[in-house]
């Protein structure tokens, strides 16, 4: 059974990955300071993306997912599986991330790529943070083929 401290630290780590997906659709990539340690480890291979610390994540977002490039995403998070232990705990959140992007001479392209966080997660004086979170790819549809997925 559950107690309500452990509720209480699921929906706190629940709106830190909430606010994860909010902070990269509204491309407030700054925030995520507030949502990872800062010695967060954040691997986003599975779609050619960056592998690194939380600064060089930040930077590479920046540069990648311009509103230009990109004129509209969504990240919309499901089956939330959280695994207390102490002042860590493990996850494992399902995202669906449709994507517009701009690929020609006022073209536009919707994708949509399936995939799963695999997260750690530390307590800290502020409240819960990502302390590492990788993704783990599950399908892709529509992608244009010069994004090699």
């Amino acid at each position: 059974m559950l107690s309500i401290a452990d509720i209480s630290d699921r929906l706190e780590i629940e709106d830190v990955v909430k606010a994860y997906s909010h902070a990269i659709d509204r491309r407030e990539f700054d925030h995520l300071r507030q949502l990872f340690t800062a010695d967060a480890h954040i691997d986003y291979s599975a779609f050619n993306g960056s592998v690194g610390t939380l600064e060089e994540t930040i930077e590479f977002l920046k540069s990648a997912l311009t509103k230009e490039l990109f004129p509209n995403c969504q990240h919309l998070l499901s089956n939330i599986q959280i695994e207390l232990d102490g002042d860590s705990a493990s996850g494992r959140v399902m995202c669906f991330n449709p994507m517009e992007m701009s690929i020609a001479q006022g073209e536009k392209q919707v994708f949509m790529l399936g995939l799963w966080y695999l997260d750690e997660y530390q307590r800290t004086a502020g409240g819960w943070r990502i302390s590492r979170r990788e993704e783990e790819r599950s399908w892709v549809f529509n992608a244009p083929d010069f994004m090699g997925f």
